[in-house]
């Protein structure tokens, strides 16, 4: 019955903090995203279930591509993977806030089809990703040196990096 409860409580509690921070213990080193709710009210609660779930435990920075981005968001354990693949949340509106150097955002095939897998942008994307809509959601606070760190991995042709970098735990930061 505990568990039933423990469900509903968190059913019941729809939205994300209005600003909350994320640190990702890459094998790298860590880094601390602050995620703004008002810039992306959806991304922003997909990623604070994403992080509280576990979702982004030990799994991959699996797409690099150097002076551009860097993006992560498949789950471990390809079975959990598999289950959020469908699981897609609307396109949040524009707002102003830009692909910056350092800001996150969630990664998309088709519109309204956001699901788990987010970049961290290593430049100003600005001209090409506010167009696209790639709806800014967070930005880097601490960690831009490890950032750097990630962006130096050798990469192959795919840019999936020849040394894995993993991100050992992702929480919310207290």
């Amino acid at each position: 019955m505990r568990w039933v409860m423990a469900a509903v409580l968190v059913l019941a509690q729809a939205s994300a903090p209005a600003v909350y921070r994320v640190r990702l213990d890459t094998t790298k080193g860590p880094i601390v995203i602050a995620v703004h709710r008002d810039w992306a009210p959806r991304a922003a609660d997909r990623f604070h279930e994403l992080v509280t779930g576990g979702y982004y435990d030990d799994a991959a920075i699996f797409r690099i591509r150097p002076g551009t981005w860097a993006q992560f968001g498949i789950a471990a354990d390809p079975k959990v993977a598999q289950a959020w693949r469908t699981k897609t949340i609307p396109d949040d509106p524009y707002t102003g806030h830009s692909n910056t150097r350092g800001t996150i955002a969630f990664a998309f095939k088709d519109p309204n089809g956001r699901t788990t897998q987010v970049f961290i942008n290593l430049k100003d994307n600005s001209a090409t990703h506010d167009k696209e809509p790639f709806v800014v959601f967070g930005e880097v606070i601490e960690g831009m040196d490890v950032l750097k760190k990630i962006e130096s991995t050798p990469t192959d042709g795919d840019d999936r990096p020849r040394t894995p970098v993993r991100m050992n735990k992702v929480t919310v930061q207290r």
